[in-house]
């Protein structure tokens, strides 16, 4: 039976929100939203892992369980030390979960994850359909070009990611949703290849992978939920969860 464990990585230093983990919405710090919201997922056990041991506190304190790990240069590479770190056994599927999206709706964590086990697909993400045309010029939004238009039934190829500027003449681009999921063996090969110039210049952890010629299936998510960039973000997610509660 294939296992599934959801790592969260976490940090204070993001470079547009320091400290972003820590700020509370309804009295509880973000990454202990997000570590609820994968709970509700209900696929496998969930973990935090940051290179900050106050976030470590945090989540304990709130019933999470977290682990220290070292400096990295993204996530995919932080959640790959927690593993190991945590000495997890029989996993076949890690889900890297953003640290910063606490309004994730739980039903495309468990889609993405049964599509991935039923397909055997190495490499898993979440893309949506655009909500208006200006989401392709805000450089805070990533967006995912693929090989075929996305349906609740169907997956696709990721063809590219891009923040701004694409020159796909806006066929089959979504809205990319930063939830990865991975066969445990393709994370490992991942993490072992270098950075990119591509994934360096535009800032995006995935072009490492298509720029190794390693596929990334896009799976098509019912929401996209705002991801806390910057403090304008947090202070419009902040309303309406507090409005909702």
């Amino acid at each position: 039976m294939n296992k599934t464990a959801i790592i969260i990585p976490s940090r204070m230093s993001a470079s547009r929100l320091a400290g972003k983990p820590l700020l509370k919405i309804n009295n509880l710090p973000i990454i202990c939203h997000v570590v609820n919201k994968a709970r509700e997922a209900n696929i496998g056990e969930v973990y935090v892992a940051t290179e900050d041991q106050e976030i470590v506190d945090v989540v304990r304190e709130n019933g999470g369980k977290a682990v220290l790990t070292g400096k990295h240069a993204t996530g995919s590479d932080r959640i790959f030390e927690g593993y190991k770190k945590l000495n997890l056994t029989g996993i076949n599927y890690l889900i890297n979960l953003q640290g910063d999206e606490p309004m994730i709706n739980p039903e495309d964590i468990i889609n993405l994850n049964n599509k991935m086990i039923e397909n055997n697909i190495n490499i898993g993400t979440l893309g949506t359909d655009l909500k208006n045309d200006s989401i392709l010029e805000n450089e805070n939004v990533v967006k995912v070009v693929t090989e075929k238009k996305l349906d609740a039934n169907n997956f696709a190829k990721a063809k590219n990611f891009f923040r701004k500027n694409s020159n796909d003449n806006n066929l089959n681009v979504y809205h990319h949703i930063g939830v990865y999921a991975y066969n445990v063996s393709t994370l490992e090969k991942f993490i072992s290849l270098q950075q990119t110039k591509n994934e360096i210049q535009k800032r995006l952890e995935q072009l490492r992978a298509l720029d190794n010629n390693i596929d990334i299936m896009v799976v098509l998510a019912k929401s996209s939920p705002i991801g806390v960039d910057t403090k304008e973000d947090f202070l419009a997610i902040k309303k309406i969860m507090e409005y909702k509660s």
